[in-house]
Order: C-alpha cells, then structure tokens, then sequence
C-alpha cells in the first residue's frame, strides 16, 4: 500500500504550511483581539480586518476553494489530496476560512454544486465561491431528538408554486456572521411518504419575511464570535418553489451526499488540533520541573505522550483510508470508515488536548494557550453531524451484516 502523497498535494501541503507558519500562526492572538464577543450581542458582531487580508492573500496565491475537487470551481484535489490540507488548517481553530474551506459554507457549496439548479448556482453559488457572502445549514431543533433526523418536527410543505417554512432551528452555526446571508433549511414536506422521502431542503435568505434569529448559543460559555450558532425561528416564511434543491422529498439524498466529505474535512482538521495540543503538551513537559524531574519523566507522563502519538496516527492512517474509499468507491463503499472516523477523530482529539491541558495546570485552562479553545472544538465535535452512539451503531449494524 502506497502512503506517499501525490505531487500536487505535496506542492500543497508545503504551500498552506508556509501561508499558516507566515501569515496566520503568528497573528491568531491579534485575530482573538479582533472578535471582541460584545458579551453575547451578536448584532455588535464585526468581521475581522485581519480575515479578510489573509482570504485576500490566499485567493492571490491560488490557495482558495481547496476542498471542491471540481477543477472549474474548486482546485481539482481528492479527498485523499485534501486531507492533509485540513489537518494543517486544523492547527488553528479559525484557520480554515482564510482559505474559504471553513464549514457549514463547504459543505453548502458542495451541495450546491452538486444538487443544485443553475439558477440556484448563479445566485448563492457563485458568491460563495467567491468568499463575498457566507452561509448556514438548519437541520437541529430544541425540542426533538435530533440525533434522529427522522423526527424533525420543522415543516416545508409546498403550496402551489410556493414552498412554506415553520419551526425553529437551533445550532445554526454561522448565522451571526455578518456576511451571512443564505441558510439551507431541511425539514418535512410529507409526512406520509416512506420515511427517506419526507423531507426537503430549501434555500432561503436571511431576510426573508418570517426568519428571525432569536439567541446565540454560547459553547463552553464561548460565543464564536463573528458566526456563532443561532436559534432561529421560522413562521409562515414563504419562499418560491425553485428555492427546494433538487425538488421535494430529496433532502436525506442530499444530506447523505453532504456529510461523507464533511467528516473527512472535520476529522482531519481535529488531527491538526491533535498534533498542536501534543507539541505543547511536549514542550511544556520538558521545560518544567517538579519534585526535581522534568515533569516528562514525572508519573505517567511518558505513557500519556506514546498513547498520544499512536492515538494520533491511528485516527490519521483511518481518516486517510475513509477518504481513500470515497475516492476510488464511494460514499457507499466507505460508509463504515465515514461512521467510524467520526468517533475516532473527536475521541482522540479531546483525550490528547485534555493531556495537554492536565500538563499545564492552571495556565492549560486559561486563555494563554489554545488548548480551551481546541478543546471546545474537539468536544462539540463529537456530537456534530450525530453523536458517537449514532455512528457506533453504524459501525455495527454493517459488521452484523456480513454474519447474515
């Protein structure tokens, strides 16, 4: 089996490292300073200056839409030639938009570009593609469990030539940004075809009559600042019919077809979280003492960093092997290792940040290292497009097939 990367992704991995190591490593205190989170007032929110010089830096330098293997609209990369990608950008929390790779507007445009009509494409495509305007993706509600799509109470129910939204939607993440302005909405149109064939996704603008964001929910008592993630509500949004994506009764289609790159992205970037909480976690450990001994050699603290980098690579060699199937076979013919990486990856990540954070004492949960805020990212991440349990029971239900 042939590990080695090819040329154009190794041309690519040294020129996104040299944009990170140049231009956004060492400035991610001064991006921090310019999010000020206003105490939870979202409508304060302003984008960073620093952001938009680094996006404008990147698109100069061809390093822009990297995740969309189409060469026309994106750079024409595989999954297996992007992975590496986002782990770099995964260095950084806040890294991936720099590059216009940031979720949910990847995700988004990949079912854009994929479901999407071409009306639809010149309208929100296009200016995604181009970073002028970002997005969001309304799937979760407050008052079901959502770790089953299939009980989304949210309605979408066509109306001669017009389609009407009512619910409410939360962990809308983006929706505070102030360059926001398209969500994709998933919710049901029938609720009595079978049950894969119920729902719908539909485009819709944010200022649409109907669509109000109600609050911004803080993360580890974190706002995220400048996109957040909104509860929004949704009442009597009329919307045109052309507005549903590849028409009614499509949206698990769509949302099967979205999640399998999504997860490889998401996986990869917590591999570059990973790799940075172990670096710290290392050089902290060597350059403190206690009880006469660098703190490395203190207790377990040798064990903690083998497992560390073992748990590390074992997570990256089965995140490259998922994306190694979706390449060669398919989203179906990868759908154990798509289920599989998404347990892992966040495991793995919030095990060897929560390390790094132990070996710091005081300073790990403080805002003088990144460690609090990979950990957030790590932890949330384990319940994003589904909870481990979800994916464990994936894993296996496909294992139990083969004994059929």
């Amino acid at each position: 089996m042939d590990f080695s990367h090819s040329p154009k992704a190794q041309e690519m991995i040294a020129r996104v490292q040299g944009f990170m190591d140049k231009h956004i490593i060492p400035n991610e205190q001064k991006y921090m300073e310019q999010i000020d989170e206003h105490n939870g007032d979202w409508t304060q929110w302003q984008v960073s200056p620093l952001m938009e010089e680094w996006k404008e830096r990147a698109k100069a330098e061809g390093l822009w839409n990297l995740f969309l293997p189409d060469a026309e609209y994106g750079a024409g990369l595989t999954n297996s030639e992007y992975a590496p990608l986002a782990e770099i950008m995964g260095y950084c929390p806040f890294a991936s938009e720099a590059f216009n790779c940031s979720a949910p507007d990847t995700g988004n445009m990949e079912v854009l570009f994929k479901y999407g009509s071409e009306q639809q494409k010149k309208q929100w495509l296009e200016p995604l593609l181009e970073g002028t305007i970002r997005s969001v993706f309304f799937m979760t509600e407050p008052d079901v469990a959502s770790s089953d799509a299939t009980n989304m109470a949210a309605t979408c129910t066509v109306e001669g030539d017009e389609v009407v939204l009512n619910g409410r939607k939360w962990w809308s993440s983006g929706v505070g940004h102030p360059d926001c302005k398209v969500g994709i909405f998933m919710g049901v149109t029938d609720p009595n075809a079978p049950r894969h064939s119920q729902h719908s996704m539909v485009l819709v603008p944010l200022d649409a009559p109907g669509v109000k964001i109600e609050r911004m929910l803080p993360v580890f008592n974190r706002y995220d600042a400048p996109e957040g993630h909104g509860e929004v509500s949704f009442t009597n949004v009329r919307l045109p019919k052309e507005n549903i994506i590849a028409g009614p009764g499509r949206g698990f289609e769509i949302a099967q077809g979205r999640l399998g790159p999504g997860r490889i992205h998401h996986c990869m970037r917590l591999i570059g979280a990973s790799e940075r909480a172990l670096k710290h976690l290392i050089e902290r450990s060597l350059e403190r003492e206690a009880f006469y001994k660098p703190l490395a050699k203190l207790g377990g603290n040798v064990d903690v960093i083998a497992n560390s980098r073992l748990d590390i690579d074992m997570a990256r060699l089965l995140t490259l092997k998922a994306a190694y199937l979706m390449d060669t076979v398919g989203v179906s013919g990868a759908m154990t290792e798509i289920a599989a990486i998404k347990v892992v990856a966040p495991n793995v990540a919030t095990k060897v940040i929560d390390a790094a954070i132990q070996i710091h004492g005081g300073g790990g949960v403080s805002n003088d290292f990144p460690l609090t805020l990979l950990y957030g990212y790590a932890r949330t991440l384990r319940l994003a497009d589904g909870p481990d349990e979800v994916h464990r029971a994936s894993v296996a239900r496909i294992e139990l097939k083969k004994y059929k």
